[in-house]
């Protein structure tokens, strides 16, 4: 009877452990969100930075010329990395992963951590004091990096064996890139490029609305989800509101246009999704983050703060740098009480502070987001939020 009890016992022990656990995976999981960095078919998400080529071949990322690095359109703070590698020189070949990085200097990023790729110091980075390994690589093989950077610290895994874990980076949000050197190390292949931004909560699961709302009628009036994207068919109908309610956060999506096509992002609005308020008389608003095709013709006169990118009313964007209509796009928008910045395929064009732009002060510092229905055809994916960024690493762009 007493072993009976024991097992009985012991057996609701471990079941208890293992559903602890699983919720603490779910809750991990919940804040974290993972895509994948390269898609395998383009560069979307990417910049090409100094004189270098970049390929994609047989769906891998082919370094194919020049010195120059590749670089992420968004910046990251706390992250994991997996990516995989190989070496097409069979001697003396180099490259680099970048993370924590900043945009000056030519032909590769100042400042910035970087992993190398160089024989004989494959994973070492050589400005962190006891990042170094050695004989875990599979030369003239693919190579598998999995890099987790938390805080002040970075750990390597290299071919699933851990290659060290240490501290003292001084920089906490930067870009990630990808060395290209090939005169003096070779061509490199890439592949199954993944990153997990820390902190991030999607908001969107890619099978319906179920994490926002049709503002004053059903969603599907003019709302559909299809290809892993929230579309706006065009048609006459509400703008889609968040369930939640933010204060300081930093909001990041791919959004596409059809030609001419006019949308945007609602930020910190009351119930109502009211964007406009000139003076302290008028009802409470948010501001609008504008989604535009900025080379339609029709829009070639459109005032500074009308354009992609830019605060609707407050301040336009200091560089436009949109796609063409049907092609994908990032936008970033960061909120640190009155401070917001938007960042438009890696490039950051607006920086809005009270001092210079005092109008902001008219606006809520929490809301609703929302995505605008301007009966043109829209499409937004890879909806995530998480903590706002304190500072970037690239000085804004001012018109």
């Amino acid at each position: 009877m007493i072993n009976r009890l024991f097992r009985t016992f012991l057996s609701l022990a471990i079941l208890t452990g293992l559903c602890a656990q699983e919720a603490r995976t779910e809750a991990e999981n919940h804040s974290n969100f993972t895509y994948p960095l390269f898609d395998g078919t383009s560069l979307d998400g990417w910049n090409i930075e100094n004189d270098c080529q970049v390929e994609v071949q047989d769906g891998n990322l082919l370094l194919k010329a020049g010195d120059g690095w590749l670089r992420s359109d968004h910046t990251y703070q706390d992250f994991s990395l997996h990516i995989e590698w190989k070496a097409l020189q069979k001697k003396n070949y180099d490259a680099g992963i970048y993370f924590r990085s900043g945009t000056a200097g030519k032909p590769f990023p100042k400042p910035a951590y970087q992993i190398n790729l160089l024989e004989g110091k494959e994973g070492n980075i050589g400005n962190l004091p006891g990042a170094v390994s050695s004989g875990l690589i599979r030369p003239g093989e693919w190579n598998t990096f999995d890099i987790h950077v938390r805080g002040d610290s970075v750990s390597t895994i290299i071919n699933e064996k851990p290659a060290y874990e240490v501290s003292g980076i001084d920089v906490r949000n930067g870009y990630i890139g990808i060395q290209v050197e090939v005169p003096k190390g070779g061509q490199f292949l890439m592949r199954n490029i993944r990153i997990t931004e820390i902190g991030y909560q999607s908001l969107f699961n890619g099978k319906n609305h179920s994490q926002w709302v049709g503002a004053d009628k059903p969603a599907e009036v003019c709302w559909k989800v299809a290809d892993g994207s929230i579309q706006c068919t065009g048609e006459k109908g509400p703008w889609l509101r968040s369930e939640n309610e933010y204060a300081d956060f930093n909001f990041r999506f791919d959004y596409q246009v059809a030609p001419g096509g006019n949308s945007g992002i609602y930020v910190r609005v009351p119930a109502d999704g009211n964007h406009h308020r000139n003076n302290l008389k008028e009802p409470p608003a948010g501001f609008e983050v504008q989604v535009l095709d900025d080379n339609a013709r029709k829009y070639a006169t459109l005032k500074p703060y009308q354009y992609c990118g830019s605060v609707y009313d407050i301040a336009g964007a200091g560089s436009r740098v949109s796609k063409p209509a049907g092609q994908w796009n990032t936008l970033e928008i960061n909120c640190l009480g009155q401070t917001i910045t938007t960042s438009h395929n890696g490039v950051v064009i607006v920086n809005v502070n009270p001092e210079q732009h005092p109008l902001i002060m008219l606006r809520k510092v929490k809301g609703y987001l929302g995505l605008q229905n301007h009966s043109s055809v829209v499409k937004f994916r890879k909806l995530r939020i998480g903590p706002a960024v304190k500072s970037y690493p690239t000085p804004v762009s001012q018109p």
